[in-house]
C-alpha cells in the first residue's frame, strides 16, 4: 500500500483560534461567537477526565459526564458559527510581519488567526500499577475538591510521595478520617510542617510498593502490597504531578512555571502579546466550573483587544 497522502490547506485568517475544547475553550468559543467574532476551535480529543463518571459542583448539571458536557458545548458553539476542527496542533509560531499566528495541525492544515487562546488543560502523571486504570473515574480520582464528598467516611488512600500528596491527604480529612498515603516504594519528602500536620491528623504513611489494586465491578475494594499484606481501601486520589499535553505555549514563547503551567495576568493575557490562556493550563484550582468561568473572562478580554478604543465599554 502506498504512503497516505495528506491534504494540505491554508485556513483563515480567523480573528481567534482556540486550542482545546474543554470547559474553558468551549465557553470562550461560545462567548466570542456571540460577540460576532470569527472563531475556530481545534481539539485533539484527548481530555484529562476521559473516564470520570460525573462532574461534581457544576450548578444545574449535577453528575454530568464530561463527554456529555463537551457534546453540548460543541453543539452550542456550532449553533453560533464556531468552526470546530478535530485535530492536534503540532506547530505554532507568530508571523510578526503579518501580525498573525500560524498553527499547523497534524493532518496538514495551516490555520491563521489574529488571537490565540490556549486551553489545552493538563495531563496527570500516572504510576504503573495493575488495576489502577480499571477504577479510574469511579473510585480513583485526581481532585480532592471535586470528589472528596464521594469518599466521605470511606477508607481512602492518596498516592504520591511529595508535598502535593500530603496536602491532598490533609484536604480529604474534611470528609474522612480513614486516610493513609501510599508512596509506592518512594521515599516521602513532605517537609517537617506537613509531616507534623499528617501526624496530628493520624494520617499514616505507607512506603512499601503496591502490587495490585483489587476491584469489584470497577469499584476499588483493597490494595495488595508486594509484602503480601492487603489493606481495605475504597477510594484513591492520585497526587504524583502533572504535565502539559503539548508544548504550544513553549513554541509561542509564553512564560511558564516550572511544572509547565502558563502564567497569565488578570485578563488572561500571557507574556506574549495577543496570546491568552485559560483553564487548567494556568495556575490555580483545577475545577471544571472555574475553567468555564475563566474561558468567559478570557473571551471578554480577547473581544476587547479586537475592537477599536472608541467601542470599549468601561
Amino acid at each position: 500500500m502506498g504512503r497516505q497522502q495528506i491534504k494540505r490547506e491554508r485556513v483563515g485568517p480567523y480573528e481567534v483560534a482556540i486550542v482545546g475544547a474543554g470547559p474553558a475553550g468551549l465557553s470562550a468559543g461560545q462567548w466570542l461567537a456571540r460577540f460576532l467574532h470569527d472563531v475556530v476551535l481545534i481539539d485533539s480529543g484527548d481530555p484529562r477526565n476521559w473516564a470520570t463518571q460525573g462532574i461534581h459542583g457544576m450548578l444545574g448539571h449535577a453528575n454530568i459526564r464530561p463527554a456529555e458536557l463537551r457534546r453540548r458545548g460543541r453543539e452550542e458553539c456550532r449553533s453560533y458559527g464556531v468552526e470546530l476542527i478535530d485535530d492536534h496542533v503540532d506547530h505554532a509560531r507568530r508571523r510578526q510581519e503579518l501580525d498573525l499566528f500560524e498553527l499547523k495541525t497534524r493532518d496538514g492544515r495551516t490555520i491563521e488567526a489574529k488571537r490565540v487562546l490556549i486551553a489545552i488543560g493538563v495531563q496527570d502523571n500516572w504510576p504503573s500499577i495493575p488495576g489502577l486504570e480499571r477504577c479510574y473515574g469511579t473510585t480513583v480520582h485526581t481532585c480532592p475538591h471535586c470528589d472528596g464528598y464521594e469518599a466521605r467516611d470511606s477508607p481512602t488512600a492518596v498516592l504520591g510521595s511529595g508535598p502535593k500528596a500530603a496536602s491532598v491527604a490533609i484536604a480529604l480529612a474534611v470528609w474522612t478520617r480513614e486516610l493513609f498515603i501510599c508512596t509506592h516504594g518512594e521515599r516521602p519528602h513532605f517537609g517537617d510542617p506537613l509531616s507534623e500536620r499528617l501526624e496530628m491528623l493520624g494520617i499514616r504513611v505507607i512506603t512499601e510498593p503496591i502490587l495490585f489494586l483489587e476491584a469489584r465491578l470497577r469499584y476499588l475494594h483493597h490494595i495488595d502490597f508486594e509484602s503480601g499484606r492487603n489493606l481495605a481501601c475504597e477510594h484513591i486520589f492520585i497526587a504524583m504531578g502533572q504535565h502539559p499535553p503539548d508544548d504550544i505555549g513553549e513554541q509561542l514563547g509564553c512564560h511558564r512555571e516550572d511544572v509547565g503551567l502558563i502564567t497569565i495576568d488578570e485578563h488572561h493575557q500571557t507574556s506574549v502579546p495577543h496570546v491568552f490562556a485559560a483553564g487548567d493550563i494556568t495556575p490555580g484550582l483545577q475545577l471544571a466550573s472555574r475553567a468555564a468561568c475563566h474561558g468567559v473572562e478570557a473571551a471578554i478580554a480577547i473581544h476587547r483587544s479586537l475592537i477599536p478604543p472608541n467601542m470599549q465599554a468601561h
